[in-house]
């Protein structure tokens, strides 16, 4: 059963007000004391489990649609993904004499490479929402505005990171963060950090990269709990709107 999905949008449909907690638990126990076949407002589990599994991948599709154009990282400033702090420093030491150009050309790879790995964090954000099951719903009843968002996070992102890594290492090879780290560690004189640094590079990609995405999926969620414009199906409108 994945009346979860429903209840995870429907805990935050009108932000963190008392009202609307109360709203979700009345829905939570009208379920729970039915048997789950019909809820407040004429809905059936059915529809709000197609409704809110259409709501939460519907925000994941429009975030990597965004975050996987040409400086969908690079060129937002909150989710933009710096330099390892080592190479940081460094950077911003060069940078006050006009020499910082190498490293700012390896940041901007890196960041490309996020851009490019969006796609494959998409399916695998999609894949991971559809695995949650009723038995979750509670967990979330106080939840705020992000809570599905949240939720989501906490109980996928290991797994997410893993299965993100090796598209992440393949998109730093092709985007030519590789070869840029390899002439920035011998011009500047880092062969020995070399190894570590790599490393580096590819944990903060991979960790600031899933950062991003879930940063404006949580967005995209709450904007879709509180702008019925938002809601750009009759399934949408019908079982946000039963709630309100």
């Amino acid at each position: 059963m994945r009346f979860l999905l429903a209840a995870v949008a429907i805990a935050g449909l009108s932000g963190c007000e008392t009202g609307a907690v109360s709203g979700f638990g009345n829905v939570v126990e009208g379920v729970l004391s039915s048997g789950g076949d019909t809820l407040p407002g004429g809905l059936t589990t059915a529809e709000i489990d197609a409704g809110l599994r259409e709501a939460l991948t519907l925000g994941t599709e429009r975030v990597s649609a965004q975050l996987g154009e040409t400086d969908g990282f690079f060129g937002d400033n909150r989710i933009r993904i710096p330099l390892p702090d080592r190479l940081a420093d460094l950077q911003d030491q060069l940078s006050q004499v006009g020499l910082s150009a190498p490293l700012d050309d390896l940041e901007l790879r890196i960041n490309r490479a996020a851009e490019a790995s969006m796609p494959e964090a998409q399916r695998l954000v999609i894949s991971a929402v559809r695995s949650i099951t009723v038995e979750d719903a509670l967990a979330i009843l106080n939840g705020g505005n992000t809570a599905a968002t949240d939720f989501l996070r906490d109980r996928t992102e290991a797994s997410l990171t893993d299965a993100f890594r090796p598209y992440v290492d393949s998109a730093l090879a092709d985007s030519g963060a590789i070869q840029a780290f390899d002439s920035v560690t011998s011009r500047y004189g880092l062969a020995r950090l070399s190894n570590d640094l790599r490393s580096d590079i590819s944990d903060d990609a991979v960790a600031l990269g899933l950062d991003g995405l879930f940063y404006y999926v949580g967005k995209e969620e709450r904007r879709i709990r509180e702008n019925p414009v938002a809601r750009t199906s009759e399934l949408l409108r019908k079982v946000f709107g039963s709630v309100q």
